[in-house]
């Protein structure tokens, strides 16, 4: 096995976590800070054009020297050195993990059963940049000689949710192509978004690893029904491209060998962005912005991979993450950009952390007996502030929260981007301090409300602040949580690249849609049966 499997509850760092926590649980961060004036400077990263200031978490030194501690007892170093390098860290699938090799450059050096992986990485890339600026520039054209105006992504999953997620991230960069996205099997979704395109002018990008998905393969064919009724079998052609490892599938559906768009076992779902699956966002925004995409990812890959620990930001959002969820049982983290652009964000990253690290049997096989994973959760501000916020000043939960900010507005409106940032500031401030009595009271307010008007602050933020939303900046994020994610499973000695909690419900819908289009219904629970009866009287 890759990984070392090592119980992070009986190490020696985490007895010595345990005490710590008990002698710091209780204390205020406003203390901290009024000790200690340099403790901003101490716990901030200014990494290119980052500028992550976690001092409002409920740690001092100590509490990052231990870190330090268990990231060396549980060799860290040597299972990152691990991840880059392509070892089987995926054991149960008996696969590397190679998302990283993706946006590596062209002289790197990868390997995978014995053969570096980079240069076919960059043939494909090259495939990539051809087709979309064909697309974009209009050489290439639809079955009756018209340039297309629009793109639909029909994929689920890490399919859907990371192009969908960049595409309107990056909106901004956008070019005359509309993108569109269909994941969900229900009809209405798929239906709704054919109403507003013309078949003549619409390519159609099917992304699908196995082409077996039932989601995208339904998606799929109701799309090419509603195609044919236009154009003919052979007009399919023009129109439909793939990103598969199913040749022989992709073909019977009527599409072109030389429109297939090759996908590797070694990349996860979750992860494939920075793949062929990302390429809606090479024709949303064109191919030179989705190599930004990938260089500010690498860029994040390096400084992960070299900078110590004390200066790592993935490896300390990390271990800020387990310090909450391990020690202070906070089970949820919220993440809240301040960026209408990011409103996808917080929705992609609960796949890429739910699915990685929701597990509950450890590296050996066993089952885990402290809490791994984190729910995870979130909206754009000042939005969420008038729907959430709520909860996280003033009700029993403790919920860590990132805070996402840019200096510099997209569209030069520096008016809005002042209120916007004095917002992104005043909550952290407001979470990190709170309102005591005195201060309420001194507000003259009456005796009888005085109580629901006192905010006990000591609320932890990271507040992670970046120049200006691009598409490099923009991978480097992406990239940002990416580690962490690793980090975080490397800890809990978890296998953080398989989903078998994804395939049960899967196998289950098959037998059940059987049943409902024979008539025969198996043994199931009683509540089960009296569904599947009520839907078959009443559709």
């Amino acid at each position: 096995m890759a990984l070392n499997s090592i119980n992070p509850t009986q190490t020696k760092a985490w007895a010595k976590l345990n005490s710590h926590f008990e002698a710091v649980k209780d204390a205020h961060m406003k203390t901290w800070f009024a000790e200690n004036p340099g403790r901003a400077d101490k716990f901030t990263i200014q990494w290119e054009d980052f500028y992550v200031d976690f001092s409002k978490n409920r740690i001092n030194e100590e509490t990052l020297t231990l870190f330090k501690a268990l990231a060396e007892e549980l060799k860290l170093k040597d299972a990152i050195s691990k991840y880059f390098e392509g070892d089987i860290i995926n054991h149960t699938e008996g696969r590397a993990v190679l998302h990283t090799a993706l946006r590596a450059p062209k002289d790197a050096n990868v390997l995978v059963d014995g053969a570096n992986v980079i240069p076919e990485i960059h043939e494909v890339k090259s495939l990539i940049k051809t087709f979309s600026e064909a697309i974009i520039n209009g050489t290439k054209k639809g079955y009756t000689n018209k340039a297309f105006t629009d793109v639909v992504n029909i994929g689920i999953g890490g399919s859907d949710l990371g192009p969908a997620m960049v595409v309107d991230s990056l909106a901004f960069y956008g070019n005359h192509l509309t993108p569109h996205f269909v994941s969900n099997v229900d009809g209405d979704h798929v239906n709704e978004v054919l109403k507003t395109l013309n078949p003549e002018t619409t390519l159609f990008v099917i992304v699908s690893k196995t082409f077996t998905t039932q989601e995208t393969l339904s998606n799929a064919t109701t799309i090419r029904e509603w195609f044919l009724k236009h154009g003919k079998q052979e007009d399919v052609a023009k129109h439909f491209v793939a990103v598969s490892t199913n040749i022989a599938k992709v073909e019977a559906f009527g599409i072109e060998s030389s429109n297939i768009f090759p996908m590797w076992d070694w990349v996860g779902g979750r992860f494939s962005l920075w793949s062929a699956v990302g390429l809606s966002i090479s024709l949303a925004v064109g191919y030179d912005n989705f190599e930004s995409l990938l260089a500010g990812a690498h860029k994040m890959d390096t400084h992960f991979k070299e900078e110590e620990f004390e200066t790592n930001i993935p490896t300390i959002l990390a271990f800020l993450s387990i310090w909450y969820n391990n020690f202070f049982k906070a089970e949820s983290e919220a993440v809240i950009p301040y960026t209408q652009y990011l409103n996808q964000f917080a929705t992609y990253l609960q796949q890429a952390i739910m699915e990685s690290n929701g597990k509950s049997i450890d590296r050996s096989g066993v089952e885990v007996d402290y809490q791994t994973g984190n729910l995870v959760w979130g909206e754009p501000g000042t939005n969420s502030q008038h729907a959430f916020f709520q909860l996280i000043h003033q009700g029993t939960k403790l919920i860590p929260a990132d805070f996402i900010g840019f200096t510099q507005p997209l569209h030069g409106n520096n008016d809005h981007q002042d209120k916007l940032i004095s917002n992104f500031f005043a909550q952290t401030e407001a979470l990190l301090n709170g309102k005591t009595e005195a201060e309420v009271v001194a507000e003259g307010t009456s005796a009888e409300i005085i109580p629901f008007k006192v905010f006990e602050g000591n609320k932890p933020t990271n507040t992670i602040f970046i120049k200006q939303l691009t598409p490099e900046s923009l991978g480097k994020l992406i990239a940002m949580y990416e580690h962490k994610i690793f980090v975080q499973g490397v800890v809990w000695n978890v296998f953080s690249y398989d989903q078998f909690g994804v395939e049960l419900g899967k196998q289950l819908a098959t037998k059940i849609l059987e049943e409902i289009n024979t008539g025969s219904i198996a043994n199931h629970d009683t509540s089960t049966s009296n569904l599947l009866k009520y839907y078959k009287k009443n559709r």
